[in-house]
């Protein structure tokens, strides 16, 4: 084993055995302070989530809203098809993140929404299978895009945070499940 997988690994088990933390990196971004609202419950968060990317043509999105939502470390990554057919995924932080999608969510317009839940929870932490839709207005009559984000949470005794975001957009050959489009 590798002197670093042997590191984390001890620090891991250190850290489970309650003899120690384990520290996230520090954001490359500002840190921001989250509204308490946003962050009280696993609804509120998912709410906050959703509304810190949406918003209409040439607005810049809440990008703080989005810092302070996120522990850091994040990862926000998509997945997909090539147009080979190979699976792909990215794996972005924060910055990363806002330096790939912004643009286009403020040059388009964006609003997305989530259309179902399901929540799994043990402890202080949480997993979140939250359907949506995207729109360019929220009153297109039909979106452009759905699929499922898969949203891990953990709450640190005070609050919650999102520690990752890994999602995938529904296609013909994969469209989400009717189990899926139960209301949050």
């Amino acid at each position: 084993m590798h002197t670093l997988a042997r590191t984390l690994l001890a620090a891991f088990a250190v850290a489970s055995l309650g003899g120690g933390s384990l520290s996230a990196q520090q954001p490359a971004g500002p840190v921001v302070l989250a509204h308490p609202t946003d962050v009280e419950s696993v609804d509120a968060i998912i709410h906050a989530l959703y509304a810190s990317i949406s918003g209409p043509k040439d607005q810049e999105r809440d990008w703080p809203r989005l810092r302070s939502l996120l522990v850091p470390g994040a990862r926000l990554m998509p997945t997909g098809r090539t147009a080979q057919g190979e699976g792909r995924i990215r794996v972005w932080n924060v910055d990363e993140y806002i330096a790939a999608a912004g643009p286009g969510l403020t040059r388009t317009g964006f609003f997305e929404r989530e259309i179902g839940r399901t929540v799994e929870r043990y402890g202080n932490i949480a997993h979140v299978m939250s359907a949506y839709d995207s729109k360019y207005l929220p009153t297109d009559p039909q979106p452009f895009a759905r699929g499922i984000n898969s949203i891990q949470l953990w709450n640190d005794g005070t609050r919650w945070w999102v520690v990752s975001i890994l999602w995938e957009a529904e296609t013909p050959g994969n469209p989400i499940p009717t189990s899926m489009l139960r209301a949050p």
